[in-house]
């Protein structure tokens, strides 16, 4: 249950940090550099035994405490663990020491985790970029990184005015049903019968909106509804898509080394996914010159291809979309061609008071020469009310 805090943002209610469990900082501390001296794996019966070393009697339950806590040092998030743990946390932001937001998907909510100082902030960043292979300091001091489950960012002061910053995006394992994604309301049944029938129909499509609207979660769910038969080729910069479907191929891109090398870019792991003879090629969010080699895909007989894309409407996409060709050198009417003949239908998510939901469903089309998208379908007051493009995309929906 949330409550409100100062300046009108919700303030989620936690369990008191360790600190004040009997489990201090000080220990921490002592019991972690116990383990660390020790080059031996590091396992729970370890971690029990350094705590039983350490002199504190703290019995089973403290004990127990304290393993989970040295775990979460040294293996995963720190004092962020327990918000990570908790079903619906999407993201985790540090806003220096004294910060720590959440978002579950109903806006971001201040809770009450807190860092002893500045320096404990810039450790755990710190050896969440290392995880990652990278390197987090002075001369680097903005890193991302993508680890087991999570995507890390980090910002150092100066460069940060209010401390060490840290934004954690949580990759979750669970797969909704488009039942679920849009629960009982009289948009549902309209919704579930026209995604599904945009995979079934193999119509090429893209996911838009803001971040946090849920673009990624409605992909991995639509992607579950393709035929076993046939074989998804993932390219993603971060893995995140998660589709139940039994013959999935995920790309990543990567980042150069520290020497400058090494750099994997969307652009060349779509033209690399083009030769794995995929049923489905999705694109997991296009923000720079693999656009080009996704609408190519598109023209040329990829049916049923995907992906999302950042915009804050579905009006705004076709502007979205020439920037991002600009950066792969199209220019406008190339541009404006390849995506009117390419892509059948733009699904664009918001998020509403009620939650995440889609604000509409559009097409996109040539007018004078210019990209536009035509409303098939539009949110008005809670419910989906038919645009002018409906009878169009109801056709190939049904056709």
């Amino acid at each position: 249950m949330s409550t409100r805090a100062d300046g009108g943002h919700r303030q989620r209610s936690r369990p008191a940090p360790f600190q004040q469990r009997g489990v201090d900082s000080a220990m921490v501390s002592q019991i972690r550099a116990a383990v660390l001296a020790d080059s031996s794996p590091v396992t729970d019966a370890r971690l029990a035994a350094a705590v039983h070393s350490s002199g504190r009697l703290l019995g089973s339950e403290g004990t127990l405490l304290a393993v989970d806590t040295i775990r979460a040092e040294l293996r995963g998030l720190g004092p962020l663990q327990e918000l990570a743990s908790s079903p619906g946390v999407t993201d985790i932001l540090v806003n220096g020491p004294d910060q720590v937001w959440v978002d579950s998907g109903l806006g971001l909510e201040l809770t009450d985790t807190r860092f002893a100082d500045d320096s404990s902030v810039r450790s755990l960043a710190a050896r969440l970029i290392a995880a990652g292979g990278r390197r987090l300091d002075d001369s680097n001091p903005c890193v991302d990184v993508r680890l087991e489950g999570y995507r890390v960012h980090a910002v150092l002061s100066p460069v940060s005015t209010a401390g060490t910053l840290l934004s954690i995006r949580i990759r979750r394992s669970t797969v909704f049903t488009l039942e679920e994604l849009f629960p009982d309301g009289p948009n549902t049944a309209l919704l579930v019968r026209v995604l599904t029938q945009v995979i079934h129909r193999r119509l090429n499509f893209l996911i838009s909106g803001a971040t946090g609207t849920g673009k990624t979660t409605l992909l991995s769910t639509m992607l579950g509804l393709c035929p076993e038969t046939e074989r998804l080729v993932l390219v993603e910069d971060a893995a995140e898509l998660n589709p139940e479907h039994p013959h999935v191929v995920g790309l990543q891109s990567r980042h150069s080394n520290l020497e400058g090398s090494g750099a994997v870019e969307l652009a060349d792991l779509v033209k690399e996914a083009l030769r794995m003879r995929p049923d489905r090629l999705i694109v997991g969010e296009c923000r720079g010159t693999e656009v080009r080699e996704l609408l190519s895909a598109m023209n040329t007989g990829h049916a049923g291809a995907g992906g999302t894309v950042h915009a804050n409407s579905a009006q705004s996409v076709p502007a979205r979309l020439s920037a991002l060709g600009a950066l792969a050198g199209m220019n406008r009417e190339a541009l404006s061609l390849q995506a009117a003949n390419a892509i059948d239908v733009v699904i664009h998510l918001v998020r509403t008071p009620g939650g995440r939901t889609v604000g509409g469903i559009s097409m996109l089309s040539l007018s004078a020469g210019e990209l536009t998208a035509v409303s098939a379908l539009e949110l008005v007051d809670g419910s989906l009310v038919e645009g002018s493009a409906w009878p169009d995309l109801n056709k190939r929906l049904t056709g």
